[in-house]
């Protein structure tokens, strides 16, 4: 995602409502000179790739978040990952340029997650395997 996608996003979750082109327009032209129809076009692409939903309202939309802050930056760290040649070094490099509060950040995140795969570890074979698709069978995946 790039930065001008960053910067528009950043105003809709902000905003916390559905917001018009012209109004996302007026507060990034305080920051840069910037055209209406790329504005429009930047939340058209937003659309299209599924982060705003857009209403119709007379000849114009209004357009909301579908996701949350942490939901975009998880799949922009997702898709940097999965465009490496080498995601465990691409994994290393990123640790490395953390601060020791990420790393917490990190840790925490680590712990919460095996916190959850830990709940179904003891279910038997074939016990529970839609509600549990990590479990016995499903979990030789990961």
């Amino acid at each position: 995602m790039g930065e001008l996608e960053d910067a528009v996003m950043t105003r809709v979750w902000k905003w916390n409502r559905p917001v018009t082109v012209r109004e996302v327009l007026e507060d990034l032209q305080q920051e840069r000179s910037i055209a209406y129809t790329t504005v429009m076009t930047v939340l058209d692409n937003l659309h299209q790739k599924g982060w705003v939903r857009r209403e119709a309202e007379g000849r114009a939309y209004r357009y909301e978040a579908v996701s949350t802050r942490a939901a975009y930056a998880a799949a922009l760290m997702n898709d940097a990952w999965a465009q490496s040649d080498n995601p465990a070094a691409a994994l290393v490099a990123f640790f490395g340029m953390m601060s020791e509060e990420q790393r917490q950040a990190l840790r925490d995140a680590l712990r919460i997650v095996g916190a959850g795969e830990t709940e179904t570890e003891g279910t038997p074979a074939g016990e529970d395997a839609e509600e549990n698709p990590g479990s016995a069978s499903g979990a030789g995946g990961r």
